[in-house]
């Protein structure tokens, strides 16, 4: 689950780390009363307004305007950025539509640098990353100078190390603003750590964090995903979720049970064990590759799915007008296949569907299962093992068009 800035920047403040003062706002005119007020209690006339959406690269992509001259050059800016489509490295060619502004001070800067913490599974810890190339695309630095980024594993058994904290500080060339500059560095991220692990962030990112010329360290950014694996122990993350930056699909499956996420193919995929959707979605896409058929959504219902909730799994991959054709590739383990051949057959009657279906059954019941689909009377395309089912899928959207 993703937070906006301002969201995350609330966070930072309950765990102590320091932010420029900001308000966030949701018309022209809450925008321009944020930045009098913002004037007025900081007695400078620079704010800066910024694009809300669940994307990096606003900047660049015109979301994010530093006003020098006051209230009025701040409001300006607000008309231009709120409402637009913002299109940026992370949102595809779509871009995403701005609902939310988030007016902040102008703040005078020495020097922007990167952090970030994410989950290494590999070596089991909490890794921090660092680097003096702030307010860049991490991505690139990471391509093109990746001896320029700086990384440490905390150790879960004693936390953070205050001597971690100095390694990054002294990497960062943060001595030369001082001792009390590396001492704010270190007590920020202690605090950083302890937000990461007590609300269960998958990712945490501050790009840039900024040292102003007073020697302060601040951050500039603030952007936060949390483990949806965590949500039973934080009913408080529903107050931060943003509706209208979700898929309204992958809303829908989670209400349902369902896991579900959105791609751009035009394959439906209906498949149950999140291992199995994944090789499925691996083998449409080798198999389509030359003909430009590839996965539509990736979809696992679980072990033990109801019939109702195949139908609704139907349901949510036909809101996609991309999708030309469904592949069921179901292994009955707990699943049985009678119980997703009869959804199947339910769903395709009551949806009324228009397009190619290919199941492929195997495990519990899978002779019943493979019964209820023959005599069904719909046209539903059986195949034995996942490539046959892989080469019927794509054999069927090919001889509809593929796009």
């Amino acid at each position: 689950m993703k937070i906006h800035e301002y969201q995350g920047k609330q966070l930072f403040a309950k765990y102590g780390v320091p932010t420029p003062k900001g308000i966030p706002a949701f018309t022209v005119d809450e925008a321009e009363a944020a930045a009098k007020k913002l004037i007025a209690e900081t007695g400078s006339q620079v704010t800066v307004v910024k694009a809300q959406i669940h994307a990096g690269g606003r900047g660049k992509g015109g979301g994010v305007k530093v006003a020098k001259g006051g209230a009025a050059e701040a409001r300006q800016h607000a008309e231009k950025i709120l409402g637009m489509q913002l299109v940026t490295h992370q949102t595809g060619p779509e871009g995403q539509k701005v609902r939310r502004l988030y007016v902040e001070q102008g703040l005078d800067m020495a020097v922007e640098l990167y952090l970030g913490a994410v989950v290494d599974r590999d070596r089991r810890r909490i890794a921090f990353m660092a680097s003096t190339e702030g307010g860049v695309e991490i991505e690139k630095v990471a391509e093109e100078s990746p001896e320029k980024i700086l990384t440490i594993h905390v150790d879960p058994t004693v936390g953070l190390a205050s001597y971690q904290s100095r390694e990054l500080a002294f990497g960062l060339g943060l001595e030369k603003f001082g001792k009390e500059t590396v001492a704010k560095f270190v007590r920020m991220m202690a605090s950083l750590y302890e937000l990461f692990t007590k609300e269960d962030c998958s990712l945490l990112e501050v790009n840039p964090l900024v040292v102003l010329k007073n020697g302060d360290v601040v951050a500039l950014d603030a952007k936060i995903n949390f483990d949806d694996n965590a949500e039973f122990r934080h009913k408080s993350w529903t107050e931060l979720q943003d509706a209208d930056e979700e898929d309204p699909v992958e809303l829908q499956a989670k209400a349902a049970g369902l896991n579900y996420v959105s791609l751009d193919g035009n394959v439906g995929c209906l498949v149950n064990g999140a291992g199995l959707a994944m090789a499925t979605m691996d083998i449409i896409k080798h198999a389509g590759e030359k003909h430009g058929v590839a996965p539509a959504n990736f979809l696992d219902v679980g072990g033990g799915a109801t019939q109702e909730q195949v139908t609704k799994a139907f349901s949510m991959i036909l809101k996609s007008s991309k999708v030309k054709a469904i592949f069921v590739n179901i292994f009955g383990g707990i699943m049985k296949c009678d119980v997703i051949a009869n959804g199947v057959v339910a769903a395709a009657k009551e949806l009324g569907l228009k397009v190619p279906v290919v199941v492929r059954l195997e495990g519990t019941n899978v002779e019943l299962g493979r019964k209820i689909l023959n005599e069904s009377g719909l046209a539903i395309v059986a195949a034995t093992t996942m490539a046959d089912g892989a080469q019927k899928i794509v054999e069927a959207v090919s001889k509809g068009g593929a796009k």
